[in-house]
């Protein structure tokens, strides 16, 4: 069985994984979707979920040990959850997975990412994209466009990793990650997580032990799959809008804010208003959508919603 995945831990992404899911379905996929899911996200959360045709897979919250933690600040609260990611090479009633952020919306059909050929004990990952565009001070050093593995794509070809020169060049995003579950790689992956030095220092939890746990051992894919937001003006030269097939609403996310025309993300941020009154269209009589409506701001003036 092969599915797309995502985790929920919370109701401030179920409006995410909704429209995600919907658009999945617009684009004529022809496999399932699933959410896994912790204890902490609520039932009526999980009966919209089963409603929808989607299937919810409990797991456990998963953290490194507390001498392994990294002491997070503001910028790297919002990574707290991601550890729990990793559940999904746990999920090996699935032959094949396509790990999905909630924060996502797909453009194009990408039903080929589940048939991908893909070696034993490999992922497949876009590149992280190492600019930093907007000078975040809490970033590495070393991000710098001419470092980024994406400034050396052409077009829709990647930068292959038999080419990485560059320790950047290692980093992948993890909100696309093709996969084959195993609970032998889970519980490698659990010891990794629970002795390896390194992790006590990644500013971005599970991103950063994917890219070191499959080190040589993952296959860069097409920015077009995890085309984040900030690609369309900081990759110019790379990007096309009628290449893209999934976006990724990295940082603002479009539910929270309003943004005005003037900014550079409003377009991207239009699309997926666009899909959510799709999703809102598709709802019919179906209970819960006051539910859905009460995760979103319409109005610019709710800063309780950012």
């Amino acid at each position: 069985m092969r599915a797309w995945a995502t985790l929920l831990t919370k109701t401030s992404y179920l409006q995410g994984a909704l429209v995600l899911q919907h658009s999945l379905v617009q684009h004529g996929t022809k496999y399932p979707f699933v959410v896994f899911a912790t204890e902490e996200l609520p039932e009526d959360a999980r009966d919209i979920l089963r409603r929808r045709g989607i299937a919810v897979r409990d797991i456990d919250y998963l953290e490194p040990p507390k001498e392994q933690r990294k002491e997070l600040d503001e910028h790297d609260r919002r990574f707290a959850d991601t550890w729990t990611k990793l559940r999904v090479f746990e999920m090996a009633e699935y032959e094949r997975l396509v790990l999905l952020d909630s924060d996502m919306l797909c453009v194009r059909n990408m039903d080929e990412l589940l048939e991908l050929p893909l070696e034993e004990g490999w992922i497949a990952a876009a590149h992280a994209c190492t600019c930093n565009p907007r000078k975040l001070a809490h970033y590495p050093d070393d991000w710098v466009p001419e470092n980024c593995g994406h400034t050396s794509a052409v077009r829709t070809t990647p930068l292959p990793h038999t080419s990485f020169s560059k320790p950047t060049h290692t980093r992948l995003n993890s909100g696309l990650v093709v996969l084959r579950p195993s609970l032998d790689t889970f519980s490698r992956m659990l010891s990794f997580l629970h002795t390896d030095p390194r992790v006590s220092t990644y500013s971005f939890p599970d991103q950063d032990l994917l890219a070191d746990f499959f080190e040589g051992r993952w296959l860069p894919l097409s920015y077009r799959y995890n085309a984040l937001k900030t690609l369309r003006y900081c990759h110019s030269p790379m990007w096309r809008d009628e290449d893209v097939k999934n976006v990724h609403f990295i940082l603002k996310k479009p539910w929270y804010y309003q943004l005005p025309e003037s900014d550079p993300d409003a377009e991207l941020h239009a699309w997926w208003w666009d899909a959510f009154d799709k999703l809102q269209a598709s709802w019919g009589d179906e209970p819960g959508w006051s539910v859905i409506e009460a995760t979103v701001n319409r109005d610019i003036r709710r800063p309780e919603l950012q």
